[in-house]
C-alpha cells in the first residue's frame, strides 16, 4: 500500500491511498482521481521523505508546511477536517434536492417527520423560510459531494 501526499491545482493538499505506483498512475491517467474538497481533476503528488517513526515525540522543531510556516502546516490538518465534516453532513442527512424549501416548511409546521435534510434552495427561498422563522443555512459544498465519497 502506497500513501502518497497529493495537492490539486487549487492548492487543497490531501491524502491518498493507492495498491501501488501504478494504480496511482492508472486512476490519475483515467480521471478517477479528483480532489475531494473541489472535485478539480488535475492532481499531483508532492515530494515527499521517507518517515521512521522511531517513538512518542513529535516533528523536529522548526519543521512545518512547504515553507515551514505553522499557518501552512495546520492548512492540511484544517483540509482534513473540513472533509471530514462534509463527509459526515453528507452521511447523517437526508438530500431532498429541490425540494429543500418545501420540506423544510413540513417539518417546521409539523406536517412530517422531524428529521436533518439538505438540499437546494435559492437565496429568496432561504430568505423566506428564515423570515418564517424555519431555522436554515447555506452551505456551498464543492463539487464532488453530490454522490458518493472517495
Amino acid at each position: 500500500m502506497k500513501v502518497l501526499d497529493l495537492q490539486c491545482d487549487q492548492g487543497h493538499v490531501f491524502e491518498g491511498w493507492f495498491a501501488s505506483e501504478d494504480d496511482y498512475q492508472a486512476q490519475r491517467q483515467s480521471g478517477l482521481l479528483t480532489c475531494p474538497l473541489c472535485g478539480a481533476p488535475d492532481v499531483d503528488k508532492l515530494p515527499s521523505a521517507p518517515r521512521l517513526n522511531l517513538g512518542s515525540g513529535g516533528a523536529p522543531a522548526g519543521q512545518g508546511g512547504p515553507s515551514g510556516g505553522p499557518e501552512e502546516a495546520a492548512l492540511p490538518a484544517m483540509q482534513a477536517a473540513l472533509l471530514k465534516a462534509m463527509r459526515r453532513l453528507m452521511r447523517e442527512t437526508e438530500d431532498v434536492g429541490a425540494r429543500f424549501a418545501e420540506e423544510a416548511r413540513r417539518i417546521h409546521y409539523g406536517e412530517t417527520r422531524e428529521r436533518p435534510i439538505r438540499g437546494r434552495a435559492s437565496p429568496e427561498e432561504t430568505h423566506a423560510l428564515l423570515e418564517e422563522g424555519i431555522p436554515v443555512m447555506s452551505l456551498p459544498l464543492p463539487p464532488g459531494f453530490d454522490g458518493e465519497l472517495q
